[in-house]
């Protein structure tokens, strides 16, 4: 019998959606595959040859649990540089993945009752891991009418002397929106008033198309209460590698890098070279493979705006499009499934990233143009015989 706790335990739907996708496929259907978050580009080749001459050099062995001390410096020098701020090593945890630096500092800082107001629709795990501490997992509706944004005032009236922490995403998965400048400021104004903790989730800060990236920890009072996350699966296509990190005050940084010793001991040594070279390396191949995601997006966005009963905003970073699909008069979920039954194409219901994303469809355009043309030809045949009552 399981524990209790267990049926406070979301999941990440993406991987549950590749099963039945990748199930089909073994039966022979061609099928596209939008719904995995996955860069399909190789991992840039210097960063390959690093973890190859990290191996051969003996970096295959236990290291310290917040990571090798060499490279948490080289990794708080990136940050300090690029988002303009004071930190050094001892800020820096570096962990297997993105999702450690939203579980170890929710395990190290909420307890149970405590509030914790995040994005919807939004990443699931977030929502995931606050009802599994037991926290009470207050949602901040995000609108397309304000760009995937949200409303200041329901920001503040969502804010109580019980919220622990505020988790914002920007670029969002699964929108593309990003926070504004003016955004940001209101979180940091709230956030030192009733001294609650930001949990900056900035995974796709190098995947934008118009416009810059902007920090949270850049405003006054904020580096002292902020958690920023980011890691190398996205930008460098290092999904499989394995690693993230947070940067975040001293003292929480031991206390995340204690629950990683209790968790998984460190993050590969010869993983950790390779994200070493990919900060201070060429970043020629990152950039080229953002300039082909924008030439997807715009691809993707222009074909769903022609189809009948279907609109889409343009995103403005990650590699997701959020398209809108509620005047086809089908719930997100019938939408997912019918798409995939019948047209083979894999995409996720809003739903998926919360209760607010009903009337929606996530699709990944981390897939060649090929495949992103075959996938609206198939979807405009979907939405005609939806319209024709089939």
């Amino acid at each position: 019998m399981l524990a209790k706790r267990m049926q406070r335990l979301g999941t990440e739907t993406a991987f549950e959606a590749l099963a039945p996708a990748k199930a089909l496929e073994a039966t022979g259907r061609d099928i596209v595959h939008l719904e995995i978050g996955e860069p399909d580009f190789d991992t840039p080749r210097n960063i390959i040859d690093k973890g190859i001459e990290a191996l051969n050099s003996g970096f295959t062995h236990y290291g310290p649990a917040a990571g090798m001390p060499e490279v948490r410096k080289i990794f708080a020098d990136y940050i300090a540089k690029d988002r303009g701020i004071e930190v050094g090593a001892e800020n820096v945890v570096i962990v297997p993945g993105g999702k450690p630096i939203i579980y170890f500092p929710l395990v190290a800082l909420i307890d149970p009752g405590d509030e914790v107001i995040y994005p919807n629709p939004g990443f699931p795990i977030y929502e995931s891991v606050i009802n599994f501490l037991e926290g009470k997992a207050i949602p901040l509706k995000l609108s397309e009418d304000k760009g995937f944004s949200f409303d200041i005032d329901d920001l503040k009236s969502l804010v109580s002397d019980k919220t622990k922490m505020l988790i914002i995403n920007s670029p969002q998965n699964p929108t593309g929106g990003m926070l504004s400048a003016e955004d940001l400021d209101t979180i940091a104004e709230l956030a030192v008033k009733h001294d609650f903790w930001v949990l900056s989730d900035e995974i796709y800060s190098k995947i934008i198309y118009e416009g810059t990236h902007d920090s949270i920890t850049t405003r006054p009072g904020m580096l002292e209460r902020t958690i920023l996350l980011d890691g190398h699966s996205k930008t460098y296509a290092m999904t499989g590698w394995r690693l993230g990190y947070g940067v975040m005050p001293a003292e929480l940084a031991t206390a995340v890098a204690k629950l990683q010793t209790n968790c998984t001991s460190c993050t590969a040594a010869f993983t950790q070279m390779a994200g070493a070279e990919a900060l201070t390396g060429p970043q020629d191949a990152a950039e080229a493979m953002v300039a082909e995601f924008k030439v997807r997006r715009n691809m993707l966005v222009d074909g769903l705006n022609a189809i009948e009963g279907v609109s889409c905003l343009l995103p403005r970073g990650a590699f997701y499009v959020f398209a809108n699909i509620s005047k086809l008069g089908l719930t997100s979920k019938e939408v997912e499934s019918r798409l995939l039954d019948e047209f083979g194409v894999a995409g996720l219901a809003g739903t998926s990233f919360g209760s607010f994303g009903e009337g929606y469809l996530r699709f990944s355009y981390a897939n060649s143009q090929e495949n992103i043309k075959k996938a609206l030809d198939r979807f405009a045949e979907f939405a005609a015989a939806v319209r024709s009552g089939k």
